[in-house]
């Protein structure tokens, strides 16, 4: 008896909700004893002057009266403010009603089922890592719409979730043109320089070769792992009597295919072909307007640009660019101006309340989504005011500037040790302000350029960012597997990360091989830029 009470124990798995509220008390209380050891650290932030000046960073405790205030005060702005919530709902508006109006099923059909099932995971992949160009866009777009194409090609949409999500966070900052990433970090990288050479300049596209020949290898080995490991870990997809009823939308494309092939509905297919042509009209005449938007200097243009900045790239990507602000909500009208256009010219909808009914069935999991995300965004503003990850980042920082090393043994040494904070902070500019004006001036005196230094912060970022609860869009992630759930129990947090350990490890060894070939061949990483000074 006691032995199968033992194993039923073992079996027993927490819903994820659950398991936030557990972290966030965790965190609360590891926060205090942290506090009463009086753990803290300090680094070297770089001021307005180009100084460097020091900087001590202690634990706060919250498990206390100020730390419950804390919590109970804060909960709704923590949850308002956390930016998965605003950019999921708003991407699923448009989703919502292309999936509605039938234009995604159609199109899936006619684009995606006729495509080898490892060529299309690596399209997946590769549109995933590169989306990082316009920060955390993939997340919110590609992880709902992955799962739809593996559905609809009779594969386990858990696999297509678990595919773009990891195409987007182990690939993160490696893009085919300079993007958000270098507008966030070359400022930083160059200031960190000029601790060493006060003149020292790092261009934009300083690191533009390298970003696109890893984008192109990660995909690849990505494509591998997803194919030959993953998919064996999450199986085939089993459908229950619940699930069938959950997914009912989503097979309706497949129940259609299997229809048209008995009966030979002719009708549906022309109705089809005029919807999908009428939306790819509608498509080409968004993307140009879109386009007419990003060019400066003609009647009407440049609506997306700021033009308070000289550099063009700045105007896309900076601080207050409206392309890289609304290009989420961009998306989401393209999806929704394409649905409506082929539901008129396939005729599948009658009226726009039928188009609404039809949309709001696809959200009905958001009510679900957004009680995961509460929880999760309480988590994770619990140990932002903690200090827990800037006392970490910080005591590398300081391992980092103490390194005996030279040479690749220095390198590879200071990689994963970027990579190891990424499990505690995983925004990019937060954690390379603190790691810049150790990491840059010190392999700098190793006659490693800066611009080889920031791809080296870049891939080590990537490495080990999706395998983290700490990163806002892990989620997203989270929730989505869970929707597709077909087990009686929910998808815990830790299978979840079960889930992309091999892709965090096998990346991770293809980044520290990429960066080990670039540093001995000494091939340019970008315009007039060696990794060696």
């Amino acid at each position: 008896m006691l032995e199968k009470k033992k194993l039923r124990l073992k079996k027993f798995t927490f819903h994820p909700i659950t398991t936030f509220i557990f972290l966030t008390l965790f965190v609360m209380f590891l926060s205090s004893v942290f506090s009463f050891l009086q753990i803290q650290s300090s680094y070297s932030r770089i001021n307005n002057s180009n100084e460097l000046e020091n900087v001590v960073v202690s634990v706060d405790g919250l498990f206390n009266y100020e730390g419950l205030k804390y919590l109970i005060s804060n909960a709704a702005r923590n949850f308002v403010s956390f930016t998965p919530l605003s950019t999921l709902i708003i991407g699923l508006i448009g989703l919502s009603i292309a999936h509605a109006s039938g234009f995604i099923d159609s199109f899936i059909k006619k684009g995606t089922l006729k495509i080898n099932n490892k060529f299309l995971t690596f399209i997946i992949i590769f549109v995933a890592t590169i989306s990082s160009i316009i920060n955390d866009v993939g997340y919110v777009i590609l992880i709902p719409l992955s799962a739809l194409i593996f559905l609809a090609n009779g594969r386990n949409p858990l696999l297509g979730i678990t595919a773009s999500y990891c195409g987007v966070a182990f690939g993160y900052g490696v893009t085919l043109f300079a993007g958000s990433a270098e507008v966030n970090l070359v400022p930083i990288t160059e200031q960190a320089a000029r601790l060493i050479d006060s003149g020292y300049h790092v261009s934009l596209l300083s690191n533009w070769f390298i970003i696109i020949i890893s984008s192109v290898i990660i995909s690849i080995v990505g494509t591998y792992i997803i194919e030959n490991v993953i998919s064996k870990r999450i199986g085939r997809y089993r459908l229950n009597n619940s699930a069938e009823t959950n997914i009912e939308e989503t097979k309706e494309i497949k129940i259609e295919a299997v229809e048209m092939e008995q009966q030979k509905k002719l009708e549906i297919e022309m109705k089809e072909k005029k919807g999908l042509r009428l939306a790819m009209l509608a498509f080409f005449l968004f993307v140009l307007l879109f386009i007419y938007m990003l060019i400066p200097g003609l009647p009407g243009s440049g609506l997306l640009l700021d033009t308070n900045e000289k550099v063009y790239i700045k105007q896309l990507f900076g601080e207050n660019a409206y392309f890289q602000d609304g290009f989420t909500f961009l998306i989401s009208m393209m999806f929704l101006v394409v649905g409506v256009a082929y539901a008129i010219g396939a005729k599948t909808i009658k009226s726009d309340k039928e188009l609404i009914e039809k949309a709001s069935v696809y959200l009905k999991d958001v009510g679900y989504l957004c009680a995961l995300i509460f929880f999760a965004s309480q988590f994770i503003a619990i140990f932002k005011k903690s200090n827990i990850g800037n006392v970490i980042v910080a005591f590398i920082s300081n391992i980092i500037r103490q390194l005996p090393f030279s040479g690749l043994p220095l390198v590879i040494t200071i990689l994963i040790l970027i990579a190891l904070s990424g499990l505690f902070i995983t925004t990019q500019t937060a954690k390379w302000t603190i790691l810049a004006p150790s990491v840059v001036p010190l392999l700098m005196q190793n006659n490693i350029a800066p611009q080889f230094t920031q791809f080296i912060f870049r891939a080590g970022d990537s490495m080990m960012k999706g395998f983290t609860p700490f990163l806002a869009f892990f989620v997203i992630y989270l929730g989505y597997l869970n929707v597709y759930n077909t087990e009686k129990k929910p998808i815990s947090i830790g299978r979840a990360l079960s889930f992309v350990y091999p892709y965090c490890l096998l990346i991770s060894i293809t980044w520290i091989l990429i960066i080990a070939l670039v540093y001995i061949i000494g091939i340019p990483i970008g315009p007039n830029v060696s990794p060696i000074l």
